[in-house]
């Protein structure tokens, strides 16, 4: 019985750390396609929107941990905005880090992923995005936060664990080209509010205030994170 006990822990292992084959070139380009049709027009990007506020404000609380700042909570709501609250000193390198998390999450998240699938670890990508989700249903504050989680989440452990590896390869080039191109959007959609004299108290101008670099600044910072990642990550993709 500990040689099977073993011996599956180990195939487990294997299974997870392991690599797996790149799928075709068509099905890399069919998920960008996807991604793409999911992006860019308004209606869906208004559905899809809500995996990138998870992702953007996953990525404000991970970085307020890793800064040694009390996370207290995150909240999602239903016209895509997020909040997520932690304590700490309200100045100083810990909260800019983590104010500046935002907008960058998603495609650095995406750039991460894509190094993930292009190295051929499709397997390890989908159960690291698991336990990050699972981690963060832990500190979401509202019913509409933990119905979106739980439903991404689910759909993830339902890919890994109830079809093949076509279909976990093909999901799991989707949900990289959906953040890089889909980290994107949001920094020019932040742009477009403030050039209309609103979000006023957005990332770029909290960041602004403490650090006393002018918000466009950080829209330009913003910009160039996602774009720099969709096209380095989009080249290991296309390349794997």
């Amino acid at each position: 019985m500990h040689t099977t006990a073993s011996d599956s822990l180990a195939s487990l292992w294997d299974e997870v750390f392991g690599s797996q084959p790149d799928p075709d070139l068509w099905v890399v380009l069919a998920t960008l396609v996807a991604a793409l049709c999911v992006v860019v027009p308004h209606v869906l990007w208004r559905i899809a929107r809500n995996a990138i506020t998870i992702a953007h404000e996953g990525g404000h609380g991970l970085i307020a941990l890793f800064t040694g700042r009390t996370l207290t909570g995150i909240r999602l709501h239903s016209d895509t905005s997020g909040l997520t609250v932690s304590r700490g000193k309200p100045h100083g390198i810990g909260m800019i880090l983590t104010a500046a998390a935002g907008y960058t999450a998603p495609p650095l998240l995406g750039l991460g992923g894509a190094a993930l699938l292009g190295a051929g670890h499709i397997t390890a990508l989908l159960w690291l995005a698991t336990i990050l989700l699972v981690a963060m249903l832990v500190m979401i504050r509202n019913a509409y936060g933990a119905v979106t989680v739980l439903v991404t989440g689910g759909t993830f452990v339902m890919v890994s664990w109830l079809t093949g590896p076509q279909v976990q390869a093909a999901f799991a080039y989707a949900v990289v080209w959906f953040l890089l191109i889909g980290g994107v959007r949001p920094a020019f959609e932040l742009q477009a509010k403030r050039a209309r004299g609103g979000a006023g108290d957005s990332d770029a101008d909290q960041l602004s205030r403490l650090t006393h670099v002018p918000a466009g600044l950080w829209l330009f910072l913003f910009h160039a994170v996602s774009l720099c990642s969709l096209i380095g990550g989009g080249r290991w993709l296309l390349e794997g």
